[in-house]
């Protein structure tokens, strides 16, 4: 049977709306299945209303279980809570509210009853937060209603302590076991006021907007006067997430040439590509998903996508298509560190240690600090909290780096800023970032990299989780001494929840995801696509003995 991944999608390909929010409401998780508790992963917790992983109760129960944590933090200050597009994420606000409400928390909604990017409420936080003392019992923090770039029919829940970035696992893991808790005892203990006690206009009248506040700001990090007068032609697909209206503000309230190339919003995503297993996923970094926009590369000097909750970018060229995330933070660090002349001397750039080795080659050849860590983008929070890490970036399309003058600006993700400076590398270069890319792969090798998808269930995900070292008993890889077999990142020390195992010209690492029932294989070669072939055949064959035992 022929694929049907980069088509678009048909109509058997979507979601039934109505019947995933009555799930939402309907359904009640049961604590004894694994799979039905609330589970915070890399982002949060996310499942799906239909497989009883992501209901009402998951809800009321973890903004409670926030409610005490933040209590037990000494936290009072205002609560910043937004909301992708999902279908599941106006439900679960609601749900939230009602919670935050009875327990008299100052819920700071948008104003506007929009859509909330992640950046832009780590952006509201931060603002917020400014000058305060990070014991400050008036500090704020905050929730974000999204799964990021997951199909239709997820939701997801994530909480952002007052640092504005992701929660560190032992915040997360308190949540969770007290949400567990609460969900075990049928939800006594979880104060809630009737929805019809909520008056959300009075609510969105004193909230907070977002939108406004952050495009406002992005003079400060971005050089848009250099696009503006460049006459930079972009074209932004939001892939109907939460970044849509953004878009269209940024164009207005700073004169760019800027197409917002398609402003539908449908709970469906009846618009996009199948993904690589003919499933609709908004991800902006697979080839798949970007198909329609990759058609369009000829209209553009430079075409961009974001996902669901705008924390991940996409960007596509007219000389090569959808780039590699890992080449355009290769470019983006480059450019970065040789244009901020405002950036601490001794700014550290961060990565995951599943990110590319041309990284680490041009972080040497500017004299910096390389920061390698876990996967998951908290590990970057603290430094870009104090301007010790200037950039951080995930292999995933993730990334954020400090404003001109070396201030925070976001400490979550941010595929809004990414993308513009896309636009700003080609107005002051004049070159295309994959242009660039290749001046630099002509210096340091050719990468070859990849990132293989497949099927695992959590009881193989939890034993590639535990790999070891020990797991891996050959002394060479694809014909090449290993040099290094990681079970924790070399940059902190912390564990990486998987292997890596590298030679001086190739890597692999296997991790499980922490948000759907797949590993993830990362591989990359600089001897090319055939030898990194080599580098695939005998990982899979570590990571297949490793699930068979």
């Amino acid at each position: 049977m022929t694929s049907r991944a980069g088509l678009p999608a048909e109509e058997k390909d979507l979601i039934d709306v109505d019947e995933l929010i009555a799930a939402y409401y309907d359904r009640h998780p049961d604590p004894a299945i694994a799979t039905q508790r609330v589970v915070f992963g890399t982002s949060g917790h996310r499942g799906s209303a239909l497989t009883s992983s992501f209901n009402e109760d998951h809800i009321l129960a973890t903004t409670q279980a926030i409610v005490d944590y933040r209590n037990g933090q000494g936290i009072s200050g205002p609560l910043f809570l937004g909301r992708d597009t999902h279908a599941l994420s106006r439900p679960a606000e609601r749900s939230a509210v009602e919670v935050l409400l009875a327990n008299g928390v100052d819920v700071r909604v948008d104003s506007r009853n929009a859509w909330v990017p992640t950046p832009a409420l780590s952006h509201a936080i931060l603002t917020y937060n400014k000058g305060r003392a990070l014991d400050d019992a008036g500090r704020s923090d905050g929730i974000v209603v999204t799964p990021s770039h997951n199909p239709p029919r997820d939701g997801g829940f994530k909480y952002n302590p007052p640092n504005g970035g992701p929660a560190d696992t032992d915040a997360t893991g308190w949540i969770a076991k007290r949400a567990n808790e609460l969900i075990e005892a049928k939800l006594e203990g979880v104060k809630r006021l009737s929805p019809a006690d909520i008056d959300w206009d009075a609510l969105a009248a004193k909230g907070y907007d977002f939108r406004d506040a952050y495009v406002r700001d992005l003079p400060t990090i971005i050089d848009l006067e250099a696009i503006k007068n460049s006459g930079v032609r972009i074209g932004a697909d939001p892939l109907g997430g939460a970044s849509v209206e953004y878009w269209q503000l940024i164009a207005e309230m700073h004169g760019l040439n800027l197409t917002v190339v398609n402003p539908e919003v449908d709970p469906t995503w009846r618009f996009m590509t199948l993904d690589w297993d003919e499933k609709i996923r908004m991800d902006p970094s697979s080839p798949n998903a970007m198909a329609s926009l990759v058609a369009k590369r000829g209209d553009y000097d430079v075409l961009t996508g974001n996902d669901a909750d705008s924390d991940r970018h996409g960007i596509v060229t007219p000389d090569a298509g959808l780039m590699n995330p890992n080449h355009y933070l290769a470019v983006a660090i480059d450019y970065l560190f040789s244009h901020r002349e405002g950036w601490p001397a001794d700014a550290a750039i961060g990565k995951t240690l599943v990110s590319s080795m041309i990284i680490d080659r041009v972080a040497e050849s500017l004299g910096r600090r390389l920061l390698e860590v876990p996967v998951g983008f908290k590990w970057f929070v603290p430094g870009l909290l104090d301007g010790s890490v200037a950039f951080g970036g995930e292999e995933s399309a993730g990334a954020s780096f400090l404003r001109k003058d070396g201030g925070v600006w976001t400490t979550d993700k941010d595929g809004i800023i990414l993308c513009l400076l896309a636009a700003e590398i080609i107005a002051v270069t004049g070159k295309t970032p994959s242009q660039r890319y290749r001046e630099l792969e002509a210096e340091f090798g050719a990468s070859a990299y990849q990132r293989v998808d497949a099927p695992a269930t959590p009881e193989q995900k939890a034993t590639l989780g535990k790999l070891s070292p020990d797991a891996v008993s050959a002394t060479t890889l694809a014909g090449e001494e290993i040099t290094g077999k990681l079970s924790h990142a070399p940059g902190n020390g912390a564990a990486i929840g998987g292997l890596k195992v590298q030679t001086e010209h190739a890597w692999f690492a296997a991790r499980p995801s922490g948000t759907e029932d797949v590993y993830k294989l990362y591989a990359e070669s600089l001897l090319g696509p055939e030898h990194l072939a080599k580098v695939q055949e005998e990982a899979r064959a570590v990571v297949s003995a490793a699930l068979g035992a």
